[in-house]
């Protein structure tokens, strides 16, 4: 369950960070790479822990 939770966090994260991203951008486009980066990154820490939890899931 803790997975899930963790899943859920990085998930709500991600996409909070690429609002924020289109948001900045049309300011200050340095700020939004950033935080479009940092977004993609927790995306792809997301991806990793779904396929973790996928993998545990299979094995129950």
């Amino acid at each position: 369950m803790e997975l899930q939770s963790k899943i859920r966090e990085l998930s709500s994260q991600a996409a909070s960070l690429s609002r924020q991203a289109l948001e900045a951008s049309k300011v200050n486009r340095k700020r939004g790479l950033d935080l479009m980066r940092q977004a993609r990154d927790a995306s792809k820490n997301c991806q990793v822990l779904i396929q973790q939890f996928k993998e545990t899931e299979v094995k129950s």
